[in-house]
């Protein structure tokens, strides 16, 4: 037990930075709903709709990147920090070749909205979100090459720090260009779009001057030299990274196509499940910091050749998700209407979103143990189960079975957005599952080794 309390110490420590960091973030997400909603309910929901399509683009991206943290992990475990400058180099030359993939499908990505029966106002709104907001795309995909290279080298504390700088920045830059002061235009919740891609150009400059004057990455010397692009090495990282990139997208866009289905039930319940998503991305953010930390011990103790220390981290981290889910499933459900109430003064949002955040508390726990289980595979590089796992848990489970129970009457009258979070319970606890047996495997394997 000892071993097992001496790695949840070394977890917290890494990833209590990383929490405080992605609430920040996730701050910002909510300064954006709460002042969008502020405009009206059409604005909220044209801010939903968008981070629709927005989320699962740069989900996409992030994941191809995140390769890097088990790679930099491993390489510092063994002692091996020489290679890795040139590393994190082709991590750079791979993003500069995924970004303007990016930013064309997120330009052209309204034009889905003309084959629904979508309130054409809402459709004018959230194209001119993604529009604003895509330019901020570039600077996003540097900052993850330097926030994983940081992370990987077991430093976290950066990524809390900017997470801090963006939020500084995210609440004025939203009161000018959604309220109009300033000289401004008025834009609404078009304004969130502008002022995120500002956000982005922000922490961007802020990570590259914490990199170049902190002594932790010194002995690196990042800046010093930039390799040439090594074809076979970022194919490599590019295989490694896009399991992991593919299965974000997977789970990422179950909720964006629920997003999209509801949309023809009028902005009340659009406005009422981003309330609910956004309070549930909220609480994520503690299992995922958790798992950010357990990449990290995984990855660092597989460098050093001790998959016994590898095993403590992966289970020491399940357990402290697990944990710290059923504390918050608890407070999730007592205070859902609290907590509804927060973001809208309307009754009919309010009553509806406080019923999905308790479908929302439901899932907390096997939402913890499959993002804790997938980090610690991606520490072992173990990358294509979790992206097979992903597509038949997310969209062979759960999203058909959120559609029958949402939409039909097949096995109950059609129970509309409930039925589709009924689906994310589903989906979640089958990825949990399945993840946990495979990483049951991983542990087999190397103990052979």
């Amino acid at each position: 037990m000892q071993r097992y309390w001496s790695e949840a110490r070394q977890l917290i420590r890494l990833a209590s930075p990383i929490l405080v960091a992605q609430v920040a973030q996730i701050a910002m997400n909510f300064v954006d709903t709460v002042m969008a909603g502020q405009v009206s309910a059409v604005d909220l929901a044209a801010v939903s709709v968008a981070s629709s399509f927005w989320l699962p683009v740069i989900l996409l991206v992030q994941g191809i990147i995140m390769a890097l943290t088990p790679i930099v992990s491993q390489l510092n475990g063994a002692r091996k920090r020489d290679q890795v400058r040139p590393a994190v180099h082709q991590g750079f030359w791979l993003a500069l070749m995924v970004t303007p993939i990016a930013m064309g499908a997120l330009y052209v990505s309204p034009l889905a909205l003309q084959f629904m029966d979508v309130d054409p106002v809402m459709a004018d709104k959230t194209a001119g979100y993604l529009h604003a907001i895509l330019w901020g795309l570039p600077a996003f995909v540097l900052f993850q090459v330097l926030r994983n290279f940081s992370e990987g080298l077991s430093h976290t504390m950066p990524t809390m720090v900017i997470g801090f700088v963006g939020l500084a920045v995210n609440i004025p830059a939203n009161y000018i260009f959604i309220h109009g002061h300033f000289g401004m235009p008025k834009l609404g919740g078009v304004g969130c779009g502008v002022a995120t891609a500002i956000v982005l150009w922000a922490m961007l400059l802020a990570m590259i001057l914490y990199v170049k004057i902190s002594t932790h990455f010194k002995e690196i010397g990042l800046f010093s030299q930039l390799a040439r692009p090594n074809g076979s090495r970022i194919w490599r990282l590019f295989r490694l990274g896009f399991p992991i990139a593919m299965a974000i997208f997977c789970e990422v866009t179950l909720f964006t196509v629920v997003a999209l289905m509801l949309a023809p039930f009028g902005a009340e319940t659009v406005a009422s499940h981003q309330i609910a998503l956004n309070f549930s991305s909220l609480v994520f953010m503690l299992p995922l910091s958790i798992g950010v930390g357990v990449t990290i011990r995984v990855g660092h103790s597989i460098g050093e050749g001790l998959p016994d220390h590898a095993r403590v981290a992966a289970r020491t981290g399940l357990m402290l998700g697990i944990a710290v889910a059923a504390c918050t499933a608890a407070l999730t459900v007592l205070l859902r209407e609290q907590i509804a109430a927060i973001y809208t003064d309307d009754l009919q949002v309010i009553t509806l979103a406080a019923i999905l955040l308790f479908f929302a508390a439901i899932y907390q726990i096997s939402d913890s143990v499959q993002v804790v289980a997938a980090a610690a595979l991606r520490g072992y590089k173990d990358t294509q189960a979790i992206f097979y796992i992903t597509i038949v848990a997310y969209w062979g489970l759960g999203l058909p079975s959120g559609m029958i129970l949402g939409l039909t009457d097949w096995i109950v009258p059609r129970m509309g957005p409930q039925g589709f979070w009924i689906g994310f319970i589903v989906g979640l606890t089958g990825a949990a599952l399945m993840l946990g047996a495979r990483l049951r495997v991983i542990y087999g394997r190397f103990a052979t080794r």
